[in-house]
């Protein structure tokens, strides 16, 4: 597991700080998904539900400038954009691991690699919660599939920290939110 600084510390104290979205953003968030997938944003933490609508503004923005009115149409619709920018990280939840538990996790599996995720999770308490962690992008897409949620949406759960070649979402749509994730 590659431990990328740049994203990660932001993130962290990013983290720290209380409270939910506003009332606007979680309006604006709710009315971007179907009912399904609204029940799994609102089970996201606080810290993961703004950061994930900051990736969806986001998104929606470079897509107004990218392709305004009238532009090249993008190979993937801008609702299914913005509904893979608020729900990338949705399978977080399912490891019940506040802040620091994160950090312990990440740090977990840059020492021991994604392999041991898989046996960690098979394992109780907080070493199985470690082990979750580590593989939400997989939690997350069956959590997605159950949802209903668009095949994009699914695959960008999985492939958001992937390499582009790795990637089987459109190249422009992988990038575009990728810039978004910070």
């Amino acid at each position: 597991m590659k431990l990328d600084l740049a994203h990660r510390i932001p993130r962290f104290f990013g983290s720290l700080r209380p409270g939910p979205p506003s009332a606007t953003d979680v309006s604006w968030a709710l009315a971007a998904l179907n009912e399904r997938e609204q029940r799994l944003f609102t089970q996201m933490s606080n810290p993961d539900r703004r950061h994930a609508v900051r990736v969806a503004r986001r998104v929606e923005a470079a897509y107004a400038e990218q392709f305004g009115t009238g532009g090249a149409a993008p190979e993937v619709a801008l609702e299914v954009a913005v509904a893979a920018g608020l729900l990338h990280d949705v399978g977080k939840t399912e490891a019940r691991l506040g802040t620091y538990g994160r950090a312990v996790a990440t740090l977990s599996g840059a020492v021991g690699g994604l392999d041991l995720a898989e046996i960690w999770q098979e394992k109780s308490g907080f070493t199985r919660r470690v082990g979750m962690y580590l593989r939400y992008g997989i939690i997350g897409e069956q959590m997605l599939e159950l949802a209903g949620s668009d095949p994009v949406v699914i695959a960008w759960s999985v492939e958001h920290h992937l390499p582009a070649d790795a990637w089987t979402v459109p190249t422009q749509f992988g990038e575009i939110l990728t810039a978004a994730d910070e």
